[in-house]
């Protein structure tokens, strides 16, 4: 494979993404925070498009900017089904739980279960979030950082690697550590725009070297333009997405603190599920771009044999066309693209790290103890902050290591890791808003039996071969009887 290297345009490109992150950071920081409560959902005064935004920014990561010109690449456009589904999943979140939240003037969605199960559930739902939580974002951390480090030093080794996930993590800090939810915020605002910008460049580029193709013809003929699948056995067909992909996205969008954190800024309710919507509309139009950007690569390589490996390392099609086709300038505001993605849903999760932490774990366990300031608790969030970046820097780098002398694809592993946690979370949050039923007891278990149930149905534990989307029903069925067991 012929590799480039980045030329001076690109450096100049890179250099100045870094200028606006240290600029925007410490014009965002100058903010007066007076509590744990400010520093974590703003005084519910952020904006509703701000938040819209921030929401599309956090659940797009490096996995989807490069995953997503990959799915259409080498197959059709049935992905945006996973993403209608999420539509229909955001009714649920917007008019069953938001409500709740906004009512009991919550600051994580743990604290529910604390008015319903008492506080110890609170506390398990919490670390069983965070542990999740972990696992899944520093994956997704060092996938990002694979990325960064193929583009700007031409090889994947440890230190360069390692090196790209220090510049991620100090991009997040930047924003996360000073002014919290309100920078964090603002700051996916920007990133949005910029990978947004990326996807449309590239577009626009590969429809100009495109020019001689009909291609709506050519992708009709090869039946790339299919966005609906009517099978039983493909991934993200009408029963799946009406089934296990709404559960994980119920669970995305009102049960993980990571996502929910921001909508919980908002002013009131109907701005919050408002916010919801819209973020839901632009991530659809996100999407669809990125697949195109897939089906214009699938033309453009048509005859050409294409080796998507790096070093020994898998590679999607997007980053064999950054490291081989893509022209000085392009290169590096494509990989700006890249920090961009993975700087807005890193920042996210050590703000919804560092929230749970602090309100769910450590805040009532001080206040037990004796009173103090809350000027000592939003030091302790600005520290957690900082304790949740170094932990996810170790879990890049052990991912790196992972990758390499395990059988499991880390990839797949760290979309999908979240679910595991999901299970438990969907049974324990549906008992306790439709039933009576439930303890404190029997909601840990509920939580532990949601995981294992997810973990016994994967093919590596007893070579089960069932689709992820009905691991994802089959979890939330026994953790919710689980917590059944326990009377009120």
């Amino acid at each position: 494979m012929m590799q480039s290297t980045f030329s001076w345009l690109d450096w100049v490109i890179f250099g100045s993404y870094f200028a606006v992150l240290a600029i925007s950071s410490i014009m965002l920081s100058r903010t007066k925070i007076e509590s744990s409560r400010d520093y974590f959902v703003s005084k519910n005064a952020m904006p509703t498009l701000a938040v819209a935004i921030s929401v599309v920014a956090t659940s797009q990561s490096a996995a989807t900017f490069l995953g997503a010109p990959e799915y259409s690449y080498k197959g059709d456009f049935t992905f945006i089904g996973f993403y209608i589904s999420a539509f229909i999943s955001i009714m649920f979140v917007a008019f069953v739980l938001i409500p709740k939240f906004y009512a009991m003037k919550a600051i994580t969605v743990y604290e529910l279960l604390e008015i319903r199960y008492g506080e110890s559930a609170k506390k398990q739902a919490g670390i069983m979030f965070l542990i999740g939580r972990v696992i899944a974002s520093g994956a997704r951390l060092y996938i990002g950082a694979l990325a960064i480090s193929m583009i700007l030093f031409n090889d994947i080794a440890f230190l360069h690697v390692a090196l790209s996930v220090v510049i991620s993590l100090l991009g997040a800090l930047a924003y996360t550590y000073f002014g919290g939810i309100r920078s964090i915020i603002l700051s996916d605002v920007i990133q949005a725009a910029i990978y947004i910008g990326a996807g449309i460049a590239v577009a626009i580029y590969l429809y100009t070297s495109l020019d001689s193709v009909d291609i709506l013809k050519a992708l009709n003929e090869q039946n790339k333009l299919n966005f609906i699948d009517t099978s039983l056995t493909g991934q993200f067909n009408l029963v799946a997405l009406f089934s296990g992909w709404l559960l994980l996205n119920i669970a995305a969008f009102g049960l993980d603190q990571d996502m929910t954190q921001r909508v919980l800024s908002c002013k009131n309710t109907n701005e919050a599920a408002k916010s919801l919507f819209i973020s839901m509309v632009i991530t659809i139009l996100v999407v669809l771009l990125f697949l195109t950007i897939g089906a214009f690569l699938y033309l453009f390589y048509l005859e050409h044999r294409v080796e998507q490996s790096f070093e020994g390392q898998s590679i999607t099609i997007f980053m064999y066309y950054i490291l081989n086709e893509m022209p000085d300038g392009l290169k590096g505001l494509v990989t700006v693209g890249a920090v961009a993605t993975t700087l807005s849903s890193t920042n996210s999760v050590l703000g919804a790290m560092a929230s749970v932490a602090i309100e769910d774990i450590y805040k009532p366990w001080r206040l037990k103890k004796s009173h103090i300031s809350e000027a000592h608790f939003v030091n302790m969030s600005k520290y957690s902050v900082l304790f949740f970046a170094f932990v996810l820097f170790l879990m890049a780098l052990l991912s790196y290591f992972w990758q390499r002398y395990s059988e499991l694809s880390l990839i797949n592993f760290a979309l999908g890791v979240m679910a595991f946690s999901y299970t438990g979370l969907l049974g324990v949050y549906f008992s306790a808003i439709f039933t009576n039923r439930g303890n404190s007891q029997t909601t840990l278990y509920g939580l532990i039996g949601g995981f294992i149930t997810v973990a016994a149905l994967q093919p590596y534990s007893f070579g089960l071969n069932i689709p992820f989307s009905y691991q994802i029903v089959i979890g939330t069925i026994v953790a919710f009887l689980i917590v059944q067991i326990g009377k009120k």
